[in-house]
């Protein structure tokens, strides 16, 4: 396996965790400020919003993390809440966290949140796809045991395994260029983008899920729970507002 740490001088360490941040943060910060007069922000303005999604990204990723996946771990770790460089933050949460930021922003500035969320699904997608790649060379997020050819060995789980992470990054580099070519469509209504980003990541987090290790409640994972909730929700507006 690959090891992930891609460059560590004396104490000082850079993670491909942390680089997959570091360049989603700025593909979002290049996307909005090429787009900032159609949304009505000022350069100043974007680096406020693109600084204000990262911390809401960071805190509501860690949040659903401890809540949805380690809260009894947690609870008697608790200084650990925040070495988020360790891994351990939710795609559902950070979801969430972007979205309260930027749907604050907005108001405040009087400028159209959806606007705001067609433009910034399109980097935050392959941010998305990238981090699972991540997420795989960390070996964390395992599938469930199997036996096909193609299982991975982790270090700090029993059994060949399917490599989940790797799944999700495809369907996720897929989604990308769905998403690309449904950008190059001329007169899209706002938030149809972003509604496609929340339908199809809903689906893909449902499915793989079957093949995540993790705690089931009532017979399904709780990422497979919030995206169910995701599609359901994304289909009532995409036939709503855009059929």
């Amino acid at each position: 396996m690959i090891s992930p740490i891609l460059f560590e001088f004396g104490s000082f360490r850079i993670t491909y965790y942390a680089l997959v941040y570091v360049f989603g943060a700025l593909a979002v910060l290049f996307m909005l400020r090429k787009a900032r007069k159609v949304i009505g922000l000022s350069e100043g303005e974007v680096y406020d919003l693109v600084v204000l999604m990262i911390v809401g990204a960071i805190v509501g990723a860690r949040i659903f993390h401890i809540l949805f996946w380690d809260l009894e771990y947690f609870a008697s770790n608790l200084v650990e809440v925040f070495f988020i460089w360790e891994g351990g933050l939710s795609f559902h949460g950070g979801l969430t966290g972007v979205g309260l930021a930027a749907w604050f922003y907005s108001r405040k500035k009087k400028v159209s949140l959806m606007k705001i969320a067609d433009i910034v699904v399109l980097p935050a997608v392959l941010f998305l796809a990238l981090g699972r790649i991540a997420n795989f060379i960390n070996q964390e997020i395992v599938g469930r045991i199997t036996d096909v050819s193609w299982c991975v060995n982790f270090r700090f789980d029993e059994g060949c395994r399917h490599p989940v992470q790797l799944y999700a990054a495809g369907g996720r580099f897929l989604l990308f260029l769905f998403l690309l070519l449904l950008n190059d469509l001329k007169k899209l209504k706002e938030g149809f983008i972003f509604w496609n980003f929340v339908f199809f990541i809903g689906i893909g987090r449902f499915v793989l899920d079957f093949w995540r290790e993790g705690v089931q409640h009532l017979g399904l994972l709780s990422g497979q729970w919030l995206g169910l909730i995701m599609f359901v929700v994304s289909g009532v507006v995409l036939w709503k507002e855009y059929k």
